[in-house]
């Protein structure tokens, strides 16, 4: 898997636990199977681009930035980021005057290799800029519309505290985070403490867990916290909203169970 296709397969899973579906949901409301969105949200193949539109219908998410996600890792998945295009393979070279007719018994062995050269060059090139036009160019206007002077931007959209309180999905902070520690309650839910060191905020994600279930973060501001609602909830991850941090600032989680029998836990970790 390249790395473009594994920031798609990132975003996809961001996408799928916005939604609260699980696959069998996700493949009755898209015509797509159960095992098709496996593949496309564990980057074991590459999604359909009609797949990505439909995925960010049910997050009710702009597909714009998606779907530039989705032709970067198409390029690298079909090769058309590296390799010469048909079309110029096929085109005889240009020469600089008339060509003349070869004598009989003359090696023709150099000047082929110096036409393959010039033709693979010429070729790299017009990809390179078919690339590059697709990318910055596209008609994206069956997408959403959007002015000129704001072009989509795969980079985070809020810092510090302009983050808190606020979707790590959905202002791209779950691009690529880190992790600050994982640990398992006593129920068996599994809760994980992100981190995006570009957004400078943190937050918390838990699943295994049972309805009813709490989980708080807390750093130098607010609580925040996401509660397990139902079974859609239960069945892929949930996670709480951002919280501001700075390098050397303590992050604090913690686990409360429905039941009144269950264990309150809580962790810490150190940012940087």
């Amino acid at each position: 898997m390249t790395a473009e296709h594994a920031r798609l397969a990132a975003a996809l899973r961001e996408l799928r636990a916005r939604t609260g579906l699980s696959l069998a949901a996700l493949s009755e409301r898209t015509p797509y199977s159960k095992s098709s969105w496996e593949r496309y949200l564990n980057g074991k193949s590459l999604p359909p681009l009609q797949a990505v539109r439909e995925l960010c219908r049910l997050a009710n998410e702009p597909p714009g930035r998606v779907s530039a996600l989705w032709e970067i890792a198409e390029s690298g998945w079909s090769g058309r980021a590296a390799s010469p295009a048909p079309a110029a393979e096929e085109a005889p070279p240009q020469s600089p005057g008339p060509p003349r007719p070869a004598a009989p018994g003359q090696p023709r062995g150099r000047r082929g290799r110096l036409a393959l050269v010039l033709v693979s060059a010429y070729a790299v090139i017009v990809g390179g800029v078919s690339l590059l036009f697709l990318l910055s160019d596209r008609d994206t206007s069956a997408d959403e519309p959007r002015p000129n002077s704001a072009p989509y931007t795969l980079g985070p959209q809020c810092h510090g505290a302009a983050c808190e309180g606020r979707d790590p999905m959905r202002l791209i902070c779950a691009v690529g985070p880190g992790t600050l520690t994982t640990y398992r309650t006593a129920t068996g839910a599994q809760v994980e403490l992100r981190y995006s060191e570009k957004c400078g905020a943190t937050w918390a994600r838990v699943w295994g867990a049972r309805i009813g279930d709490r989980v708080e973060v807390t750093a130098t501001g607010p609580t925040r916290d996401v509660r397990i609602k139902d079974t859609t909830d239960a069945e892929t991850y949930v996670y709480t909203e951002m919280t501001a941090v700075n390098p050397g600032d303590t992050v604090r989680s913690c686990f409360l169970p429905t039941s009144a029998a269950g264990e309150r836990k809580c962790v810490e970790a150190r940012v940087g």
